[in-house]
């Protein structure tokens, strides 16, 4: 518990980096870095989601990748059960990624085609040498039937289901090892509409049996609403802007998280909402603009924006933080 008398963070995230360099010429010398990541703090407390939107290109994916250690970060800490992971290796990454697990966006992509449905979700079993042969393969029958897939899934091929079974494929494998967070990085954007609510609402009924956390990383704000207690907005490889997630949607304080509400359609062909059109494209990382990364598309802009980088304060409602110097 911590001095407030509240749980303890399940994962801590702070002052994360994840700089890419930038090689050119003919010996690929190092010229310069992409910042994807350029100090983040989040945290993400036991039976939580937390939810991670922002565009194309912000930096969300790297760090959920970052979370489960895909990527060794530049610089900052990733702070999991009271363990700093962030440049940890050996044995004792090993241990801990047994809690540790991922969803990726594209179910082809991350399933082996070569290989059957039941070897793939036994793979984590037998890496992390759990049981036997034979419990390994009553152990997947059971995960293949807690995710809707028929008795005979684990003798086929990825390539004999459809997308979305083969996404329950890769929740029945990222659940194997019984995990404590889940990073799901953008798990229905590639399915058809009408699959996407029965694959999120498999994913909430196993975070109720199973206590999971979930970092759940999306650009489509409806579908984070739905799954989310809190969501953190980033852009440009920081967050602009943290609150749960009723409030992001009724009262958002950054001018960019505001423009990304008024973007979400309106299933009501009598009711007009008004859309904040951002100028301009997002900004490159390897040359992000000074101050505020923001202020070349925030139509509140002023001087101080261009050359004071602003930071994360509270602000609206309680627990609501954002990166904004005005009160808008």
């Amino acid at each position: 518990m911590n001095p407030a008398g509240t749980p303890a963070p399940l994962l801590e995230i702070r002052d994360l980096a994840m700089h890419f360099p930038v090689r050119e010429g003919v010996f690929l010398r190092a010229s310069n870095s992409c910042r994807a990541v350029d100090g983040v703090n989040l945290t993400v407390a036991p039976g939580e989601t937390l939810g991670l939107v922002g565009e194309s290109g912000c930096g969300k994916s790297t760090l959920g990748k970052c979370v489960v250690r895909l990527h060794r970060p530049t610089a900052g800490s990733i702070i999991f059960q009271g363990q700093d992971l962030a440049h940890a290796g050996g044995a004792a990454l090993k241990a801990h990624r047994r809690q540790l697990q991922m969803i990726f966006q594209d179910p082809v992509e991350s399933l082996n085609s070569r290989h059957t449905v039941g070897d793939i979700v036994a793979e984590p079993l037998v890496i992390h040498r759990i049981g036997n042969a034979a419990s390994r393969k009553a152990r997947v029958r059971d995960l293949l039937a807690k995710v809707g897939l028929p008795a005979d899934a684990g003798d086929r091929f990825p390539f004999e289901f459809s997308g979305g079974q083969r996404q329950r494929v890769g929740i029945a494998r990222a659940i194997a090892l019984e995990p404590k967070l889940i990073v799901c990085d953008e798990p229905v954007s590639a399915l058809d509409v009408s699959i996407q609510s029965q694959v999120l609402n498999l994913m909430l009924d196993l975070q109720r049996e199973m206590n999971l956390s979930y970092v759940f990383i999306a650009h489509n704000l409806a579908v984070v609403k739905h799954v989310s207690d809190r969501i953190a907005i980033m852009y440009l490889g920081r967050i602009v802007e943290l609150a749960d997630a009723e409030t992001i949607y009724r009262a958002p304080r950054h001018p960019y998280t505001r423009a990304l509400i008024s973007a979400i359609p309106v299933p009501d062909p009598t009711r007009r909402q008004q859309r904040i059109v951002l100028q301009g494209d997002v900004p490159s990382p390897i040359h992000p603009p000074s101050g505020c990364p923001f202020h070349p598309r925030c139509p509140h802009a002023t001087e101080r924006c261009k050359v004071e980088v602003p930071v994360l304060r509270p602000t609206g409602a309680e627990g609501q933080i954002v990166s904004c110097h005005y009160d808008l």
